[in-house]
């Protein structure tokens, strides 16, 4: 039921209003209408828009209707046999909202529970039966102020998220540090935050040390350490020593504007699921109307006929079902999980595969060196030495891993006196008078170096990085890619949600090999470029009719994270892959991603049994109502509990607000 609309400005307007340098606004305008134009779902046509809390106008009309009620039944003042004057006046009073809305569904040719119960209020006083139909009044009244203050509560938690960021930031510029407001930061500002300071953009370090509360962005509990060049996400908070910000991403872009934006959409459209819950709510309308015309041909009964109109309640679905899509996409939010709308939602709690990429997704997509082999003529920390030496200089990604790695062990690097490159092979380098040569097999052999077979893995993932001085082979340094540690728990925990997994890379086929066995995927395509990609998950899609989502971070993943029934992007993908995305996982766990499906699951739980508990209440109540063994206050009694148990039902996936030290809710 519904007797207002909020026609204020949407909550993703107000966050962009507060947030977004009016440059970077003006320039997204036009591709934003351009992108959300085809939404018609956007104006709440669902006509169930519960988005009033309580007010006084409210509680001064439901406190008259109860006193007219007592009126009526005590009698006190009937100069009229015929008709109660205060019981007309109590239904005027209270019932004009739900007479008015119940009109307005009738222009718009929709049949909803305002007029089915308007229709059981007027039969009602027809009959004479006033003080039942001033009950039937209240029982709506106070049943609607319960819906409004229990999905209020799901749009202040919207709210919270506008109210977190701060009004006025101080930057650094032209050499010195001024306070601006919020909205006139600059991609590129060097932006300081003091120690218990909420940060308002995404960005990298600059300089500072701290610690800082991620847990609204990616849900991790623990306060995650920051350094020069680590990234911040916006709506996180600084705990202890100052930053120094370069913002890289403002407004809507960052990634709390994200999950505002996120919320938002999902409150303002319809899953498939939702439209089902209206067209069944119209349904249980027409049934009630025709039982109790049924009933009335049978019994000639028309306190049995009234009773049938007004047991039947279908408000639990209609309301119930955007609230808990409402509360699930928020409980992703913080589960670290950008969700784009209730329809993605929906689709994820049907998802019963998942494919996955492997670079930038189950593993970190960054060599490093996972061992070092002596050939016996010298030590691990001798080869590395030698190694780091010569790719001192070296732009390769191996060569950069090995530098990388000897100078987190602290050790010294020497500088080459002579440094060359050979494409696909590797380097040879002066190293203090020496001849060292660092690369793959070919390298050695055109060296005249002899590479013992027991440093040759070639069944291995790693690359081998073979290390030679003077001609004497001197060891080998595997290299490769490392794989994300939560994988593995969160391929068990898919496994255990009895959803089938597939590996998907462009790699070779002894790397995607290798990081299957470590994560127990049984199922691998390797070496698939982007179209075949696409094609394989079309055909998982449309031939064989799985519910698919997939995984990925790459420009390569793009076409099939949009051919995919639910695209899921890592947050430290590319940007083609985030905007292809349905899901974003912002803090690039996988787990993350398996705790988002649960939720998705319990939403689409949820929604069913409402579905199922409507039906039989509304089933058994009709049946007792036309037998005369439900009088119509005990059936307006059982229509209000029963519609607010399955509001309640869905508001239990509503985030809690958890007070935190600081003082803030998360």
């Amino acid at each position: 039921m519904a007797l207002h609309h909020d026609d204020s400005s949407t909550l993703a307007e107000q966050a962009n209003a507060r947030t977004t340098a009016q440059g970077v606004l003006d320039q997204r305008d036009g591709t934003e209408h351009d992108q959300h134009g085809h939404d018609h779902d956007a104006d709440h046509e669902d006509g169930h828009d519960h988005s009033h809390g309580f007010d006084w106008a409210e509680a001064a009309r439901i406190a008259f209707v109860a006193l007219a009620a007592v009126a009526a039944w005590f009698k006190l003042w009937e100069p009229f046999t015929a008709v109660s004057v205060i019981g007309v006046v109590g239904l005027v009073v209270g019932g004009w909202p739900i007479l008015k809305e119940a009109f307005e569904n009738i222009l718009e040719r929709r049949m909803t529970m305002e007029l089915s119960m308007t229709i059981a209020i007027v039969a009602a006083a027809a009959i004479g039966q006033f003080f039942t139909a001033l009950i039937i009044t209240l029982f709506v009244l106070v049943a609607e102020v319960l819906e409004g203050l229990t999905v209020g509560r799901g749009r202040k938690a919207i709210r919270d998220l506008l109210e977190f960021l701060p009004r006025e930031v101080s930057v650094r510029r032209s050499g010195a540090i001024q306070a601006v407001s919020a909205e006139e930061l600059r991609i590129g500002d060097a932006i300081l935050v003091a120690p218990g300071g909420r940060i308002p953009v995404d960005g990298t370090v600059l300089s500072g040390h701290s610690f800082v509360d991620e847990s609204r962005i990616t849900g991790e509990s623990m306060p995650t350490e920051k350094t020069a060049d680590t990234h911040v996400f916006a709506g996180s908070i600084n705990q202890s020593g100052a930053l120094e910000i370069r913002a890289e991403r403002i407004g809507r872009d960052t990634s709390y504007g994200k999950i505002i934006e996120a919320v938002e959409h999902a409150e303002r459209s319809r899953a498939p699921v939702q439209r089902l819950a209206d067209r069944l709510a119209g349904y249980l309308v027409y049934f009630a109307l025709g039982a109790a015309a049924l009933t009335y041909l049978i019994t000639r009964d028309i306190v049995s006929t009234i009773s049938v109109i007004i047991v039947a309640g279908a408000c639990g679905i209609a309301a119930g079902t955007p609230l808990a899509i409402l509360g699930g996409i928020g409980r992703c939010a913080r589960l670290g999980a950008i969700v784009k709308g209730g329809v993605h939602l929906e689709t994820l709690g049907r998802v019963n595969m998942v494919v996955i990429d492997k670079t930038g997704t189950l593993t970190f997509g960054r060599p490093e060196v996972q061992r070092v082999v002596s050939s016996g003529s010298a030590g691990a920390g001798e080869i590395l030495d030698a190694a780091a030496s010569a790719e001192l200089r070296s732009e390769h990604p191996l060569g950069k891993a090995v530098v990388a790695y000897v100078r987190g062990l602290g050790r010294p690097i020497t500088e080459p006196e002579r440094f060359d490159y050979t494409p696909g092979r590797g380097i040879t380098a002066r190293v203090d008078g020496a001849t060292v040569l660092v690369g793959n097999a070919a390298l050695m052999q055109d060296g005249g170096v002899a590479v013992p077979s027991s440093l040759r893995h070639d069944k291995e993932a790693a690359s081998d990085v073979f290390v030679a001085r003077n001609g004497q082979i001197l060891g080998v340094v595997a290299v490769s890619d490392t794989v994300r540690p939560e994988a593995k728990g969160a391929i068990d925990a898919l496994n255990k949600m009895g959803i089938r997994t597939l590996l998907l890379t462009g790699d070779s086929r002894a790397v995607a090999d290798a990081v299957a066995r470590q994560l127990g995927i049984t199922e691998i395509v390797a070496e698939a470029l982007p179209e075949e990609k696409l094609a394989r998950i079309r055909g998982f899609v449309k031939g064989d009719g799985r519910v698919v989502a997939m995984v990925g971070d790459g420009v390569n993943d793009a076409p099939a994270l949009v051919a995919a029934s639910v695209g899921v992007a890592m947050g430290s993908g590319t940007d083609v892959a985030r905007e292809s995305a349905d899901v974003v996982l912002l803090g690039n766990d996988l787990v993350r991603f398996v705790e988002t499906l649960r939720m998705a699951r319990r939403v689409r739980r949820t929604i069913w049994q409402n579905f199922a508990g409507t039906l039989a209440v509304d089933a058994l109540g009709i049946v007792l109502a036309a037998c005369g063994l439900l009088g119509p206050l005990l059936a307006a009694f059982i229509h209000v509990s029963s519609e607010m148990t399955f509001i309640l039902n869905s508001a239990r996936l509503l985030p809690r607000r958890s007070h935190k030290s600081d003082g803030t809710t998360v």
